[in-house]
């Protein structure tokens, strides 16, 4: 629970209004004018998953391809209540009623669309289930979208006998209009017609006869022009027309009314389908409001957290100073759009960091006047307010709140005249009145408290209620100038102190806050920048320092020094980010020359490949060009490796050492070493290699992550040549699998040089091994393939001989 009192101390309701003005319908505003706390946890964490998954859902196109915006749409409550009134037998809507409700479903409909798409259920199932609340009125849609047109009016369609009925006015219309031009041919009536067209008067086929030749025909005279130069003229001819016309309009609005009476027949039949369209639209106006909202300050809905966790605003901005400086940024011409205006904003708004730590419930905020201390509490209590009305709030990411029950704010002058009490008074009776629902879900903010009486005793009352308060273990944040209240917050466990920092030169806030210290209240330096007589200011100084209470100087060394750190701290901050950008582009910057030289490596092999195969290039031809290739690629790893850390080689290795191969990244086992050649046998998951001693690294070396080589998969031409082989292994791979691992296996064998290589295909029913074998008959690069021997596998493996 959140009194209406805390709220207006929070200015909750400007927020409210700000909510309301991004709305595009009435029924919608109303919502977002009455949005407040909601009831507990459950429902503040159903309203943020809903707020989030909108976000998704209004970011991604429907099936046809468009986004999804909600537009401005008619509000229908009252016709919805009159249609469900005790008195619905007297309910007569017109056109334009049905007109606006057929508006609405027809958006209602196309929103529902939007939302039951078919990846609905896994990605905004919250969403869908309040879409999916009430079904929507799929007769009455149907019956407007039918009998009521765009403009407003209602279809030829809307009734057989309406559409025959208006068919003949169209007929009686044009034969009357010809009659008229051959009756004024006949007898030469042009000349006595003030205009060559025929009007209506009372509903009435008539001409405009000019006055001087009234009596010249026969006729009634119906109506006559403002200047009385023109009568309207009804010839005797027209008058067997014209009562035709009058039985078949009154016939047309019969009609029109029997359409009338059915659609509100329907309408009373699916009221609750009806409702629900319009609830339907309305959430999704304040979703999208709140969307609006968020973009202006750059906010997210906060998650709730375990009261154990405690509080933590991260870069919390008040949504008020914001919300003013966007307005402010927006105004001047120099802005040229909303997101450069909130941008302009937040760089012009301190940001804090409100910060409870587990165990921690209350925090003292100590510090100059006009310092940011009330204006910290208003940030908390509001952005509380807001999270728990599942509203975004302008924090940084890694925030978070626990559920506040209750939140009650005493800030600012509560004094009345009217009920005669003063501010402490004031503060003592809310207080004495909350008390005994303040629990460990409780938050208060206490502003100033027991300033307005003595100060000895205002202090011990304020440190009794941060007592009793601890020991409820509610979550406080108290704003004061008490000395006692500083040591208090320094000594007291479960206390937190902190201090709103000032330029140590000027002397003016910073507002920042600073944790577990306190901070002088500077009101001298504040009277004497606002004006007030320097020598009051010097005799206030005079007496403050025969009082024996003066620690100015000592808080000012710990201010200056707290403020030297917090810049400190933000410059490393800075830092830290700059290192992470400038790692983030060159990861982005190694994987796509990667990438780049791996397409180039395929893409050419791909060549040589198809060329052997077709018979353009000789095996040696083939072989040749791999070599220029990878020799081509060698001054590229040069270059990718350049500028990282070179560790000490080792002079020697040893058979049993484990090694890291920097080429493949991977890690293996000496077999052999040949010294003379400056190069060892590795066994890397069964495959042994011949491998270059500069290549290899000791595990537990730290060095700079080595850049992959760009040709990976591409096995380095072993040295020794015919004592090198390369193993494959495809035990428990399905058929299909296997032969494309087998097909890429062969490739990166050829382009590294191997001529033999072992393919593992296990015992088994022999089904794989059949398979491979018939692979390898069509493989052009194989002169020769077999078994191994039962000491290298058995019929479990095949040796293959490249030509």
């Amino acid at each position: 629970m959140i009194h209406a009192r805390t709220l207006n101390a929070l200015e909750f309701n400007r927020i409210a209004d700000q909510l309301a003005a991004l709305c595009l319908s009435g029924v919608g505003r109303e919502r977002a004018e009455a949005i407040a706390p909601l009831e507990d946890a459950e429902a503040v964490t159903l309203a943020t998953r809903i707020y989030e998954e909108a976000a998704d859902w209004s970011s991604r196109p429907a099936t046809g391809g468009a986004v999804f915006c909600v537009c401005a749409f008619p509000d229908v409550s009252g016709l919805l209540r009159a249609a469900e009134s005790s008195r619905a037998h007297t309910f007569q809507p017109d056109v334009d009623a049905f007109w606006a409700l057929r508006e609405v479903l027809h958006l209602a409909k196309e929103a529902h669309a939007s939302i039951a798409q078919p990846e609905a259920a896994t990605r905004w199932p919250h969403l869908l289930a309040m879409a999916d609340g009430s079904p929507l009125p799929v007769q009455l849609t149907a019956a407007l979208l039918r009998c009521i047109s765009d403009d407003g009016l209602l279809r030829d369609e809307s009734s057989p006998e309406l559409y025959r009925l208006r068919g003949e006015l169209r007929r009686l219309h044009q034969s009357c209009m010809r009659k008229v031009k051959d009756f004024a041919m006949q007898y030469n009536m042009l000349a006595y017609l003030q205009d060559e067209f025929m009007t209506l008067s009372s509903d009435r086929y008539v001409l405009p006869l000019k006055a001087n030749f009234k009596g010249r025909m026969q006729g009634i005279i119906h109506d006559w022009s403002q200047t009385g130069e023109t009568c309207y003229f009804e010839p005797m001819f027209l008058v067997e027309i014209n009562n035709r016309l009058q039985e078949l309009k009154r016939e047309e609005r019969e009609e029109e009314r029997k359409v009338l009476l059915y659609m509100r027949s329907l309408l009373e039949a699916e009221l609750p389908g009806a409702r629900a369209a319009l609830e339907l639209l309305a959430q999704l106006d304040v979703l999208q409001a709140k969307r609006k909202l968020a973009a202006l300050y750059d906010g997210r809905c906060l998650p709730l957290t375990p009261v154990a966790e405690g509080i933590q605003l991260l870069d919390a901005r008040h949504p008020l100073l914001l919300l003013n400086r966007v307005a402010e940024a927006a105004s001047d011409k120099n802005k040229d759009s909303r997101t450069s205006a909130a941008t302009s904003a937040q760089s012009r708004v301190r940001p804090l960091d409100i910060v409870l730590r587990p165990g921690e419930r209350a925090l003292v905020i100590t510090g100059g006047n006009a310092g940011g201390k009330t204006v910290c509490l208003k940030t908390l209590g509001l952005i509380a307010a807001m999270t728990l009305s599942g509203l975004p709030v302008p924090v940084g990411a890694g925030s978070h709140l626990p559920w506040f029950s209750r939140l009650d704010a005493f800030i600012g002058d509560e004094q009345s005249l009217a009920d005669n009490v003063s501010t402490f008074t004031a503060q003592i009776e809310h207080l004495a009145k909350a008390w005994k629902h303040l629990d460990a879900s409780s938050l208060v903010l206490l502003d100033e408290f027991g300033a307005g009486t003595d100060p000895a005793q205002g202090a011990a009352l304020a440190q009794a209620v941060l007592d009793e308060l601890l020991d409820k273990h509610t979550f406080v944040l108290s704003a004061t100038h008490f000395p006692a209240l500083k040591s208090y917050a320094l000594t007291r466990e479960g206390a937190r102190a902190a201090s709103m920092l000032f330029d140590p030169q000027s002397k003016k806030p910073l507002f920042r806050l600073a944790y577990d210290q306190v901070g002088a209240s500077q009101a001298l330096d504040v009277a004497r920048e606002h004006g007030l007589a320097e020598s009051i200011v010097r005799r206030a100084e005079h007496y403050l320092l025969q009082d024996g209470q003066d620690a100015t100087a000592l808080l000012g060394r710990l201010n200056d020094l707290a403020a030297t750190r917090e810049e400190e701290l933000a410059e490393l901050k800075r830092e830290q980010e700059k290192t992470r950008r400038q790692t983030q582009d060159l990861r982005e910057k190694l994987d796509r020359e990667r990438t780049r030289l791996h397409d180039e490596v395929r893409t050419k092999a791909g060549e040589l490949m198809r060329a052997w195969k077709e018979g353009r290039a000789t095996h040696k031809q083939a072989l040749k060009e791999m070599s220029r290739l990878r020799a081509s690629l060698a001054p590229a790893q040069d270059e990718a490796a350049e500028g990282q850390s070179v560790l000490p080689q080792p002079q020697t290795f040893t058979a049993g050492q484990q090694v890291l191969h920097t080429v493949f990244n991977k890690h293996g086992v000496i077999t052999d070493v040949d010294e003379r050649r400056g190069r060892v046998r590795l066994e890397m998951n069964g495959v042994n290699l011949w491998a270059e001693m500069k290549a290899l690294r000791v595990p537990g070396q730290t060095a700079a992550p080595q850049t992959k080589v760009a040709t990976r998969g591409v096995v380095g031409r072993n040295s020794g040549g015919e004592g090198a082989s390369l193993r494959l292994d495809m035990r428990g791979m399905r058929a299909d699998v296997a032969l494309a691992e087998l097909e890429r296996f062969m490739d990166k064998a050829l382009l590294a040089g191997f001529s033999e290589v072992e393919v593992v295909h296990g015992r088994g029913t022999g089904a794989l091994r059949r398979q491979v074998h018939d692979f390898l008959r069509g493989f052009p690069a194989v002169g020769h393939f077999a078994l191994a021997p039962e000491d290298r596998g058995g019929d479990g493996m095949t040796i293959v001989n490249f030509r």
